[in-house]
């Protein structure tokens, strides 16, 4: 016992706490989502975020020596965002043929995105700094810290709002779409993924990826469409 609190000390203080904790906890939540025959109320994202913010909870472990390990997957973000563009490229071709459609759909879903989230914050009279971080809630999330710096809203919360929208959309999208009835063809599973990629960035492609190869790409196109006409219109904007 004493050998294993000196350990446990020892690695609470130490960055691999962070790195080794988070891709523990991931890897079970994977193997139970995978186990559930991917569920969507068993996402493991969500439910590896649950599970480390009660581990730091209980064990009073500081979030900033947590993140002091996690940051290394942190940075792996970026590159796993970018990766999502493979499979656009697999079909850079269906894209050249319809890109003013796949163009005029991102605005408007990006604008009812981003345009609902703001007008329900005005309406509960919520502060403005929150107003703000809300704006680019549907980019992914260090697209969507950037956004907020800019305008005068909080990274931070930006990231916040950014991760729960990604969550929302990836555990009530199927639910959502056999409620309106989105057909599970070739132009269903495209507008689903694009939907969802719309909505839900990162998050939701990755699981629109998991479901069916069609619906994954049309949410990279998405995702990528949204990181670029948000990056650009609404720090232009305000």
């Amino acid at each position: 016992m004493p050998d294993f609190v000196e350990l446990w000390v020892y690695l609470s203080a130490s960055p691999l706490f962070g790195l080794t904790a988070t891709l523990l906890v991931y890897l079970l939540a994977l193997q139970v989502y995978l186990k559930l025959r991917q569920a969507p109320w068993a996402n493991p994202v969500l439910w590896s975020v649950v599970l480390l913010c009660l581990g730091l909870a209980a064990t009073g472990v500081a979030y900033p020596t947590y993140f002091a390990g996690a940051q290394f997957i942190h940075f792996l973000l970026g590159p796993a965002v970018v990766a999502l563009a493979w499979p656009l490229w697999q079909r850079r071709e269906l894209v050249r043929r319809r890109w003013w459609k796949l163009l005029l759909a991102a605005c408007m879903g990006g604008s009812v995105a981003s345009g609902s989230a703001v007008a329900l914050a005005w309406w509960m009279d919520l502060p403005r700094e929150v107003l703000l971080s809300l704006v680019p809630k549907s980019a992914t999330a260090p697209v969507a810290m950037g956004i907020a710096e800019q305008i005068g809203g909080v990274p931070s919360l930006a990231a916040v709002f950014a991760i729960l929208t990604g969550l929302a959309g990836a555990l009530s999208g199927k639910y959502l779409y056999a409620l309106l009835k989105v057909d599970t063809s070739a132009a269903g599973w495209a507008a689903r993924g694009f939907a969802l990629g719309t909505a839900s960035h990162g998050i939701g492609a990755a699981r629109a990826l998991q479901v069916h190869a069609d619906a994954g790409a049309y949410a990279g196109i998405a995702l990528s469409a949204q990181v670029i006409l948000q990056s650009l219109l609404i720090p232009l904007l305000f």
